[in-house]
């Protein structure tokens, strides 16, 4: 019997991630990053796979790099593979505000190292990107975000997007003053107000702590993905596919984008709890 109450007490991950380059563009300026916290070092995961949440923490991120030449790809570049490196790599039980500030730490960390390579080299000057990281840890998902990437969250057939994108448009749409349908034709929808780097002197961090349930879904996106599906037809791809499409949700999500839209970068995780 201990033994059985000890399987029903594991909960399992599941995840997936693609990045394409969509239909226009020359270069790929989005990123995106698996990992896990065993307690002793960071391991690189594979864009897809499975686990259990007893034996690891988990950081899911992905970001969309801007500025001239290839300084947009440097950027998204630098923003995922500086949580590698400077992510505690200890699985400690914190406060929940001490997991955010540390999130929050390691943003401006990002930022900083960001800027610092913008002012060195004429090459990456004003280079910026958004970033939207998730910390999934037993019983509870802990996510900051910068820009207009997003972190949506699925559950009992339900969409909900857990970011704020950071645009005036954005504010406008969480104030309930925007539609879906008018804030994605607004004309101001991609004019970022924060980004890590870029013209950004003070950063305002989108933190949040949520606890995350058997069943539930979570997915990260670029904004290239957003031009391309509705929330709804996000949700679609996710949970209802089509009876003969073998394609795993991250696939379904990006392939779909790009060939509804397509004029920029897409990328998506997806994360299913349970």
């Amino acid at each position: 019997m201990a033994e059985k109450k000890q399987e029903e007490d594991v909960t399992d991950i599941k995840w997936w991630g693609l990045t394409d380059i969509g239909r226009f563009r020359k270069s790929n300026e989005d990123a995106f990053l698996a990992l896990a916290l065993d307690g002793f070092q960071v391991k690189h995961l594979g864009k897809v796979g499975e686990s259990q949440l007893n034996e690891h923490d988990y950081i899911f991120a992905v970001s969309d790099g801007m500025g001239g030449a290839k300084a947009g790809e440097f950027a998204s570049r630098i923003a995922v593979e500086k949580i590698t490196y400077l992510f505690p790599h200890k699985r400690e039980k914190q406060p929940q505000e001490d997991c955010l500030d540390l999130l929050k730490e390691l943003f401006t960390q990002i930022h900083e190292e960001i800027m610092k390579i913008s002012n060195s080299y004429e090459e990456c000057k004003g280079m910026g990107a958004t970033l939207s990281l998730c910390r999934i840890r037993a019983g509870r998902i802990d996510f900051c975000h910068i820009g207009d990437s997003r972190i949506y969250q699925i559950r009992d057939g339900e969409i909900r997007q857990l970011t704020q994108d950071h645009t005036h448009v954005g504010w406008l749409y969480q104030q309930g003053k925007l539609n879906e349908r008018e804030a994605r034709n607004h004309p101001g929808r991609n004019a970022l107000q924060q980004v890590l780097g870029g013209k950004t002197q003070f950063l305002q961090h989108d933190t949040g702590s949520i606890q995350h349930e058997p069943g539930d879904t979570y997915l990260l996106c670029t904004d290239g993905v957003i031009e391309g599906l509705w929330d709804r037809g996000l949700m679609r791809q996710i949970i209802s596919p089509l009876p003969n499409d073998e394609r795993n949700p991250a696939e379904r999500i990006v392939l779909e984008a790009v060939a509804e839209d397509g004029r920029d970068n897409a990328t998506a995780v997806v994360l299913q709890i349970g």
